[in-house]
């Protein structure tokens, strides 16, 4: 049995004439109009233009025929079953009224030569066919968010002007160029699987004379000289479209190229001024300066919102408790293979992420970070997959109302392609409380007994010592500092949540956040004995009052018993009703793309540089 076939761009349009109903009441020929194009019957004999008053023929309808003006209402008025879906496009409702005035135009082979303009988009088209080729007169082909992994040029009309193809599957770009069309102006190839260097050859003036404009936006393009030298070909490019590829993270991508294309008039949808072209000026030929790595620095902040860990410790009495202490960080995730700095007091962990889960082990120590150093960069991938990233922990600080986690960290990624996955996924930012217990370390009862059989033949041995006083050996044993034994932290996580970085791939440097993770809800401890059930439960054991002394006693105990819980209420209720409100837990997190600013944007990057710095 023969598998599906590929739905390609001629049988979707085909389908796309079906919709528009051309052929079928108002539109076409029928009953309906048949006596207006009957060469015998018709005043005008059928030439009635699209330009045409039909006005004067109103009169002249023949029983159960439209008028002209009838069958066009049908197709304006929205409440009409005939009319056009609100997002139809001006084509398609131009189309309608042609067939309604001069349906001739659209019958048959006809309509072929009516299209200047076609779109389909979202249709799952998968194949460019030679059916296109009958749309001899089409400049404007879109065809956007379909199923196109190859194109035939040959299969192109020669008079296109524009191609449109984004969100596809393009990722070779050798069928396309071919026999590309001569009078292209524009070529859209954003968000596909393209990467260089070996599609950078097919991006030069020997395929695309005329191209003007050109998006390459959101695909795997690494090699920013390499790429840089085939565009600079194109001498009639003005706008270029890059970024969302890996080498548009590097720091001296935009610089690099305002300085090497220099007819270029907007970049990323940012217009090219004189003054930045001054600033970038020589840096083309400067090529040890770009380096193929980008570097981002992110910043922690406050921690509000943690609860007071003492209110819920329930202390014991006695030598046996342990110590408690309690410490609270903050994790975070960056893309693996980066390069870390040596002596870095930041935890490192290494997980295997997927693009919505991650796995943490905060118990790994930072020997992971040491064993990246060595990997080799991998090499530019079709499509992103699941990428590698490890985690980062901030230092462990003290409980306070507002904890100051003063972090800032400096990353410098080599693997530009796990980067730009990392940042589309987004990265996951935790605070972690750790608690420890520490125990008062008891004598070894083996080395007790070592110690005083040694005691023992030395009294035998010399009769005549002085034994010492025993408030001197209280003095020592005072002296001697109490050791505590620590068990193994206790980690909590405290809250989790996604932070968007998507930003960082386009125009933007900075995403500055405040992570809220709402308002804990913490177990309330078991309550003390109070002081009265304890004088209660005293009371019974001591010996019996007379009666009349004992009643008169409880009178006055219980009237004043009574104002102190009414006093104690009123006090209560008036400190609730002062108290703030709970406060949700919440860090600060920045994350900075590190670019060499451009001179429009000079003034914005300091003041950024400032606000990164007041949090830390």
């Amino acid at each position: 049995m023969a598998g599906p076939s590929r739905c390609s761009v001629s049988a979707a349009f085909r389908e796309h004439l079906r919709r528009l109903g051309l052929q079928d009441f108002p539109c076409g020929l029928g009953s309906w109009n048949k006596s207006r194009f009957d060469a015998r019957t018709s005043p005008r004999g059928g030439r009635l233009g699209l330009g045409a008053d039909p006005a004067g023929q109103e009169e002249a309808v023949p029983l159960g025929e439209e008028s002209p003006e009838a069958l066009m209402e049908l197709l304006s008025d929205r409440h009409s079953p005939w009319a056009l879906p609100p997002d139809c496009s001006p084509q398609d409702q131009h189309l309608r009224e042609m067939a309604v005035l001069t349906p001739q135009l659209v019958c048959g082979s006809n309509v072929f030569q009516v299209f200047r303009s076609l779109r389909i988009v979202g249709k799952g088209v998968e194949e460019v066919d030679e059916g296109l080729l009958q749309l001899q007169q089409l400049e404007e082909l879109t065809l956007s968010a379909n199923q196109i992994s190859r194109i035939t040029s040959a299969n192109l009309p020669r008079a296109l002007k524009v191609l449109e193809l984004c969100c596809n599957a393009v990722a070779d770009l050798q069928d396309l160029c071919a026999q590309p069309p001569p009078e292209l102006q524009h070529l859209g190839l954003g968000y596909n699987r393209l990467c260089g260097p070996s599609q950078d050859k097919y991006l030069t003036a020997d395929f695309w004379p005329n191209l003007v404009s050109l998006d390459l936006s959101f695909n795997n393009f690494t090699d920013l000289l390499g790429l840089v030298s085939q565009l600079s070909s194109l001498q009639k490019l003005r706008v270029l479209v890059l970024q969302g590829n890996p080498l548009a993270l590097i720091p001296t991508y935009r610089g690099l190229l305002v300085d090497s294309l220099p007819k270029l008039s907007i970049l990323d949808d940012i217009h090219i001024g004189p003054d930045e072209r001054h600033q970038f000026h020589g840096l083309a030929r400067q090529p040890e300066l770009i380096r193929s790595e980008a570097r981002v620095v992110v910043s922690i902040g406050e921690i509000k919102g943690v609860p007071d860990p003492s209110a819920q410790q329930q202390l014991e009495v006695g030598s046996e408790a342990p110590v408690i202490t309690y410490s609270y960080c903050v994790t975070y995730e960056f893309a693996e293979g980066e390069e870390i700095e040596d002596g870095s007091s930041t935890e490192v962990t290494k997980i295997h992420q997927h693009p919505v889960v991650a796995t943490l082990d905060v118990d790994s120590s930072a020997r992971d970070a040491r064993e990246t150093k060595g990997q080799q960069e991998p090499a530019a991938m079709e499509e992103p997959k699941a990428h590698s990233a490890k985690v980062f922990v901030t230092p462990g600080k003290p409980w306070a109302d507002t904890i100051d986690c003063s972090y800032k960290k400096e990353h410098t990624a080599k693997d530009l392609v796990g980067l730009k996955s990392y940042l589309a996924s987004g990265t996951i930012v935790s605070v972690i409380e750790e608690k420890v217990l520490s125990w008062p370390v008891d004598a070894d009862p083996e080395e007790n007994a070592v110690t005083k059989g040694k005691a023992r033949r030395g009294l035998q041995k010399d009769s005549a010592m002085v034994p010492v006083p025993r408030d001197k050996q209280k003095k020592k044993k005072e002296e001697k500092p109490c050791e505590l034994r620590s068990d193994p932290p206790i980690r909590r996580t405290l809250g989790t949540g996604r932070v968007t970085l998507e930003m960082l791939l386009a125009t933007e440097d900075l995403v500055a956040t405040v992570c809220d993770f709402g308002i804990l809800i913490t177990e309330q401890p078991l309550q003390l004995p109070s002081l009265e059930e304890k004088d209660r439960k005293k009371g019974k054991d001591k010996s019996k009052k007379p009666k009349a002394e004992r009643e008169s006693q409880a009178s006055q105990k219980t009237t004043a018993s009574a104002k102190g819980k009414r006093k104690n209420k009123d006090s209560a209720e008036l400190e609730e009703g002062r108290g703030l409100q709970p406060v949700p837990l919440s860090v600060q997190f920045q994350m900075q793309l590190l670019r060499w600013p451009s001179a429009a944007g000079t003034q914005s990057q300091e003041s950024v540089a400032m606000a990164v710095g007041k949090t830390q």
